[in-house]
């Protein structure tokens, strides 16, 4: 299965980049990609999730892709507390359901770009979604650039947007070995990457006036900003520093 989604990504975001590079760049720069970003929804609790989570590693190795792991709680009274877990992301799983009008929640689900669903273990269904965001035009610009402990954030919409975003802020953390002992895991030694540790709402930007922020980002870990739709709904831009 590794060998086959590392192929399957490779030749779907192969296609789908130069499409994707057109639409970027602007007058006498030279052309940057913005990703693509991928939750995935899990729980150490959860027996249908370690294929998602290798899934999401085999993600996180390609550029194109912001690929982010949010632990539930929602698994957690069976007998294993994820260590990782926060109800802040349960409660994001909730809205995103909201948003369709739906009831339901799944562990393992993916959601790409904002927008598409994916529940289960579906790695050929996600892949593709990945290549149609990379191809679609984003009207949003977004940098990021670090100065100390200091992020500080750029963004311009060409045309202005007549919808705002918000601006999120999101801190994980790369990797992560865990030995489960009870549960429905219990005895695996499952390796996590890109454990969100933080999702932060930073402000409301209504698209219209270039961006322009400075944030505190302390310490090592990666950073990723987020131009989301309310909703939540699509991710207009993302982007990332190590």
């Amino acid at each position: 299965m590794r060998h086959f989604v590392s192929a399957l990504c490779g030749a779907t975001l192969a296609l789908a980049a130069p499409a994707f590079a057109q639409d970027q760049g602007g007058a006498g720069g030279a052309e940057v990609r913005q990703p693509v970003v991928v939750e995935l929804y899990t729980s150490q609790g959860c027996a249908s999730c370690p294929p998602a989570d290798e899934f999401l590693a085999e993600l996180a190795a390609h550029e194109e892709v912001i690929a982010l792991a949010l632990h539930v709680d929602y698994w957690d009274y069976i007998g294993w507390e994820d260590s990782f877990a926060q109800a802040a992301f349960t409660e994001r799983q909730k809205s995103y359901a909201r948003a369709v009008k739906s009831r339901m929640i799944y562990t393992p689900q993916m959601i790409v770009g904002g927008l598409d669903r994916v529940e289960g273990h579906t790695p050929d269904a996600v892949v593709k979604l990945i290549g149609k965001h990379l191809a679609v035009e984003r009207p949003v610009r977004l940098t990021l650039g670090r100065d100390g402990d200091q992020l500080v954030i750029r963004a311009v919409a060409e045309p202005p947007l007549t919808e705002g975003v918000e601006v999120q802020l999101v801190r994980y953390m790369p990797e992560a070995v865990v030995e489960i002992a009870r549960g429905e895991n219990a005895g695996k030694t499952v390796t996590y990457h890109n454990i969100v540790t933080e999702w932060t709402k930073l402000a409301d930007w209504p698209g219209l006036t270039p961006l322009e922020m400075v944030v505190p980002a302390p310490g090592a870990d990666p950073v990723v900003v987020i131009l989301q739709e309310v909703g939540p709904a699509a991710v207009l831009a993302a982007a990332r520093v190590e």
